[in-house]
């Protein structure tokens, strides 16, 4: 039987814990008996969870020598630093083939014990800047749900977890398995598009009383217009080159972009709160075509129009109808 151990840290976050112990537990072989045997394990008998309060655990770090998997959750930033025998034991596991996945912020762990060096690597896209600046050898990408590289995986937010562990479970077991486990969770085998559709793409602050300030509410006030680059600094008193190098120094970044960056934000909250069809929000957002809409959609947010509005809209209707 394949062994899975959960390793529980100080401030552990009790769902980023629970979630992997769940799936595992329900997961069963086509003739019933249980596919993974769980172990939950830290390096002190009582850890503080992030939540108030304690939990008592059996075994300790020496459970990562025998697992097949190790699981590391997210830790609260109150945490601090990660013990040293915690990383040497990640180290010796990962030494002997076992394979150490991630669950959100777990992925600072396996960072500082230098399991991720040279990797692609993923966490929380709250967090993801944070893990690029402290470890400047992984590759962080912000936008997908979890990453594979075989022996090491890493996943994004909690519920990533939960896609993370039914990608293992259908490494180890097959998809059919792993399509149970999924129906046991009450979620898809595989969700469609990456973290990127979670991410908020808000704008860089722009210092209060900037020269641009006008021109940026027109913009917002504007996006269903065609607007020009020559009709941005024309309002700005500019010429084109100056209006593009003062946008960049006070907004780090181009006219272009800050404009196609409102547009996708104006164009999530209609899906989210509007019922109108996707040719007439790309009108509203003020893209060229309902092709060019779709592209440019799919490139920032990671999904289609269609299915960002299938998981962000805001239906009505009465508790219980929605039970």
């Amino acid at each position: 039987m394949h062994t899975v151990a959960i390793l529980a840290l100080d401030q552990v976050v009790p769902f980023d814990m629970a979630a992997p112990m769940q799936v595992f537990d329900w997961t069963r072989l086509p003739d019933g008996r249980p596919a993974y045997r769980i172990r939950l394990c830290a390096a002190t008998p009582e850890v503080r969870a992030d939540g108030g309060f304690s939990l008592r655990v059996e075994r300790g770090l020496e459970a990562l020598a025998d697992a097949d998997t190790v699981v590391v959750p997210g830790c609260s930033p109150a945490a601090g630093p990660t013990p040293a025998p915690v990383l040497e034991a990640l180290r010796q596991a990962a030494a002997a083939g076992t394979r150490i996945a991630s669950v959100c912020v777990g992925a600072f762990v396996l960072a500082e014990a230098g399991l991720l060096d040279g990797l692609r690597a993923t966490t929380h896209w709250v967090a993801a800047q944070e893990l690029a600046r402290r470890f400047p050898d992984v590759r962080v990408e912000p936008d997908v749900l979890y990453i594979d590289n075989g022996q090491i995986l890493t996943s994004a937010g909690a519920a990533a977890g939960l896609d993370m562990c039914l990608h293992m479970i259908r490494r180890d077991f097959g998809s059919a398995v792993a399509a149970d486990a999924a129906r046991m969770s009450v979620m898809p085998l595989e969700r469609e598009g990456g973290q990127a559709q979670f991410i908020v793409h808000d704008h860089p602050p722009v210092p209060r009383g900037s020269t641009l300030e006008p021109v940026l509410e027109w913009i917002e006030d504007n996006l269903a217009r065609e607007i020009t680059l020559g009709a941005l600094a024309s309002r700005s008193g500019m010429s084109e080159r100056t209006f593009s190098r003062r946008f960049r120094e006070q907004t780090g970044t181009t006219p272009l972009q800050w404009l196609l960056r409102a547009r996708v934000r104006r164009a999530q909250y209609l899906l989210e709160n509007s019922d109108h069809p996707i040719e007439r929000i790309a009108q509203q957002a003020g893209f060229g075509s309902p092709t060019a809409f779709r592209e440019r959609f799919r490139r920032v947010v990671g999904t289609s129009p269609q299915g960002y509005r299938s998981a962000f809209h805001g239906k009505s209707g009465s508790p219980a109808a929605r039970v």
